[in-house]
């Protein structure tokens, strides 16, 4: 509707102004015939009529007044279109000023404003994005720290509490004494362990740390994983079986790599003691290599499974002293498996529960930076 009356607006200036060209030029004429009698309008259309025409000379003087004029009220109109659009454009920035980034601005095809109003718009969804991005590490650096001040402060509080019943002598015997030192002494280990996750899981979530590539074999890595924790398995009554099949050489950091199945076998001790086996698997498929390590202890909840590789995550909700490790490893696990250009998953039913490892087997080996 505005577009209509702007072109009849147009059209009523134009063809206003045309006449009045038209009245003036008369008025001219009629002066020049004043000041010079000799020139009457006679024989000035018979000059017309011969050497230009009848009635292509009305044409040709009619079309130029025309066009100029339209040319001239277009431009005009054009001009008062870019100025309240530009006012419009500083009180709507002003307006950003007050709500945030949330609200947008009209954006019009009037020449370069409107290309203008349309960056404003991509700037300001960046600045919100960048915004909820923030606020989302504050939140984490939050939650992050609460975590650790909850996971710290209850290893802490049991030495505290053991050494100073020895402090103060509260023990019958040494037997009792040596029983308070021992678990001191277990608390200050789980407490350490606990550190050292943390500093690892800090490192890699800031990529501060370097990947040393070399050639590795998992399957000689696995290998020598179920001889190492040979132990363990036997203490909490388990055995190991190993399947291989191919050849399973990459390039990566094996001292990172190595980390990943620690923690994904001591988590499939810890949580699969009621299953007597513990099965580890390693194959190619296509381009890459694909090792499963399973175990049948109780079953994931699916509703769990999407979070497990989340820090401090566990599925036992009660963070009891005995049941569960740090809650980081999973995450350090799936880190280092990104830093590789893998992934990493889980998947559990009643019978099992498997954690998948898949690593490019072709991925070439980065160029060493230049000191």
């Amino acid at each position: 509707m505005k577009a209509s009356l702007r072109v009849l607006a147009w059209l009523f200036w134009t063809a206003i102004s045309s006449v009045i060209a038209f009245l003036l030029f008369i008025l001219l004429a009629k002066s020049v015939f004043m000041f010079y009698p000799s020139i009457n309008v006679q024989s000035l259309l018979v000059w017309v009529n011969r050497y230009i025409g009848y009635p292509e000379a009305y044409y040709y003087a009619a079309v130029p007044i025309v066009l100029l004029f339209s040319i001239y009220f277009f431009r005009r109109e054009m001009r008062r279109r870019e100025r309240r659009y530009l006012d419009q454009l500083i009180e709507e920035v002003h307006l950003i000023g007050h709500v945030g980034p949330d609200h947008k601005i009209t954006v019009r095809s009037i020449s370069q404003l409107g290309q203008l109003a349309a960056d404003i718009n991509s700037m300001l969804e960046r600045l919100k994005l960048s915004v909820e991005e923030e606020r989302r590490a504050e939140q984490t650096k939050n939650e992050l720290i609460t975590n650790i001040s909850h996971d710290l402060r209850t290893p802490l509080t049991t030495i505290t509490g053991y050494l100073g019943l020895v402090e103060q002598d509260k023990y019958r015997d040494e037997v009792e004494l040596r029983y308070y030192m021992n678990m001191a002494y277990e608390e200050s280990i789980r407490l350490k362990k606990l550190m050292e996750d943390l500093f690892e899981y800090t490192r890699l979530s800031n990529k501060g740390n370097n990947l040393q590539w070399n050639r590795i074999n998992v399957a000689e890595m696995l290998n020598q994983l179920v001889a190492q924790f040979g132990w363990q398995l036997h203490e909490h009554g388990m055995e190991a079986r190993l399947a291989i099949e191919g050849q399973l050489v990459i390039w990566a950091d094996g001292d990172k790599l190595r980390r990943v199945y620690e923690n994904l076998i001591t988590n499939a001790i810890r949580y699969g003691q009621d299953g007597y086996f513990l099965d580890i698997r390693g194959r190619v498929q296509g381009d890459e290599i694909v090792t499963e390590v399973v175990n049948y202890g109780e079953q994931i909840p699916h509703r769990d499974l999407p979070y497990l590789f989340e820090r401090f995550y566990r599925v036992e909700k009660s963070r009891a002293q005995h049941t569960g490790g740090s809650g980081i490893g999973l995450a350090i696990a799936k880190n280092i498996v990104e830093l590789h250009h893998g992934s990493i998953s889980a998947d559990s039913d009643e019978e099992r529960t498997i954690f998948t490892v898949r690593l490019p087997q072709k991925f070439n080996r980065p160029e060493p930076e230049n000191t």
